[in-house]
C-alpha cells in the first residue's frame, strides 16, 4: 500500500519539480517534498486502519458433519463418490438390513398371536359377564320366592317343604355367582396382563416393533444437507457401528461462513451492516461483496478453565488475540463457489470518512491481481 501511494507521489513530484519545472527544485522544497509524504502516508494510514480497516486473514469455513450409521452391520452399498455435489436426501450408503427385517417381521407375529389371544379373551369375557349377569337375575328371582314362601307360612298358607326347597335353591345360585365373578376377575385379570402394562402386552410388543422398524429405516443413510463427501474410503463389505470416534465418513456442507480477525482495536468504528469486500487466494482478480454480520465479541484468553490450579501467565503476557468478524456474502455472489479453508484479505468500509475508502479498494483489487503470482523456482 505505502509503495503504490509513494510512486504516485513520486510521480506528481517529477511532473511539478523536473518535467515542467513549475516549482524551483532546491533544498527547501526537496525537504518539503521528503516531510510531506512521511507525514501524509502515515496520517493516512491511520485514518484507513480505523475507517477502512484491512485483515490479512480472511477465511471460509464449512460445516463438517461425521456421519455415522444409527445402527451397526455390514455395509452392502455405497452408490456415491468422493469430492462430488449430492442434494440433501441422496442416499450416502447402505447396510445389510437383514437381521433387522428378521427382528421386524418376529414382532409382527407376535403381535399378531397377541392381539389375538387378546380377541378371544374379549369375546370370553363378554360371554361369562353375560352368564354373571344372568344368574345374577335367577338369584334375585330365587330370593323373592323364599321371600314370598316365608310370608306363606308365617300365615299357614304355606307349606315349610316348599319353603326349605326356595332357601337351598337360593343358596346354590349364590354360589353360581361367586363361581361366575371369580371366572369373571380370572379372565379380566388375563386380558389386563396382555393388554395392559405388563412385559408381555400389546403396547410393549408395539413399542419394540416401533423400534425394530426405526432401525430398519436407518440401515439406508442419506445426506443431512446438500455438500460433498470427502476422502470417501467406506466400501461395501465395511462393518459400521454407531459409535462417535469412528464415524463411516465426513462429510462438508455446501453452506459456509466467511470470517475476517481483526486486531481488537481495529473495530471500535465497525457496526453489523457495514460494508465489506473480500479477496481470496483460490480466485484472483475476484472482489467478491459481502456486509458484516455480526462481530464475535470472545476468543480463548477471555476463557478461564474450571480447575483448582492458579493459572500459569508464563515469564512474559500473552500477546492479544484477535477477533473475528463474520460477514455475509452479497446475493450477488451467493453462487460463487468457495472452497472450505480457502484464505485472503479483505476490508470492512464504514460509515465515516467515506472519501478514503477508495483508496482501500484500490489496495484490495490490486492485491488481489498479484494473487495470480506464483511465487515458487519449480
Amino acid at each position: 500500500m505505502e509503495a503504490i501511494l509513494l510512486g504516485i507521489y513520486s510521480f506528481f513530484v517529477w511532473l511539478i519539480f523536473i518535467k515542467f519545472k513549475w516549482l524551483p527544485w532546491n533544498t527547501r522544497s526537496q525537504v518539503i517534498v521528503a516531510i510531506i509524504p512521511i507525514v501524509g502516508i502515515t496520517a493516512l494510514i491511520l485514518m484507513l486502519n480505523v475507517f477502512a480497516p484491512s485483515s490479512a486473514d480472511v477465511r471460509v469455513i464449512k460445516y463438517v458433519v461425521q456421519i455415522m450409521p444409527q445402527v451397526k452391520g455390514r455395509v452392502i452399498e455405497v452408490p456415491i463418490e468422493g469430492n462430488k455435489l449430492y442434494k440433501k436426501g441422496e442416499v450416502l450408503f447402505r447396510i445389510d438390513p437383514t437381521p433387522y427385517e428378521l427382528d421386524v417381521k418376529s414382532l409382527e407375529a407376535q403381535l399378531a398371536e397377541t392381539e389375538g389371544q387378546a380377541k378371544q379373551l374379549r369375546e370370553q369375557l363378554k360371554s361369562t359377564a353375560g352368564n354373571t349377569g344372568s344368574i345374577k337375575a335367577q338369584r334375585e328371582l330365587a330370593r323373592l320366592r323364599v321371600t314370598q314362601n316365608q310370608e306363606l307360612v308365617s300365615t299357614g298358607a304355606g307349606s315349610q317343604f316348599d319353603l326349605d326347597k326356595a332357601q337351598a335353591d337360593l343358596a346354590q345360585l349364590d354360589s353360581q355367582v361367586t363361581t361366575a365373578l371369580a371366572n369373571e376377575a380370572q379372565v379380566r385379570a388375563q386380558l389386563a396382563a396382555i393388554v395392559g402394562g405388563d412385559q408381555a402386552s400389546v403396547a410393549k410388543i408395539k413399542a419394540d416393533l416401533a423400534k425394530s422398524r426405526w432401525e430398519l429405516e436407518q440401515t439406508t443413510t442419506y445426506a443431512p444437507a446438500d455438500g460433498y463427501v470427502i476422502n470417501l474410503q467406506l466400501r461395501p463389505g465395511s462393518m459400521v457401528v454407531p459409535f462417535p470416534v469412528a464415524p463411516a465418513l465426513s462429510f462438508v456442507e455446501e453452506d459456509y461462513q466467511v470470517i475476517a480477525l481483526f486486531h481488537q482495536n481495529e473495530l471500535h468504528q465497525v457496526a453489523p451492516g457495514n460494508e465489506a469486500e473480500i479477496a481470496l487466494i483460490t480466485k484472483p482478480g475476484a472482489i467478491i461483496k459481502a456486509h458484516v454480520d455480526s462481530i464475535v465479541w470472545a476468543q480463548r484468553q477471555g476463557q478461564s478453565p474450571m480447575s483448582g490450579i492458579v493459572p500459569q501467565t508464563g515469564a512474559q503476557p500473552l500477546p492479544p488475540g484477535r477477533f473475528a468478524v463474520k460477514l455475509s456474502i452479497d446475493p450477488k455472489h451467493q453462487d460463487v463457489f468457495l472452497a472450505a479453508g480457502a484464505s485472503g484479505q479483505g476490508a470492512i468500509y464504514t460509515e465515516r470518512m467515506a472519501a478514503i475508502h477508495i483508496l482501500r479498494k484500490v489496495i484490495l483489487r490490486v492485491g488481489s491481481y498479484t494473487n495470480y503470482l506464483i511465487l515458487k523456482m519449480h
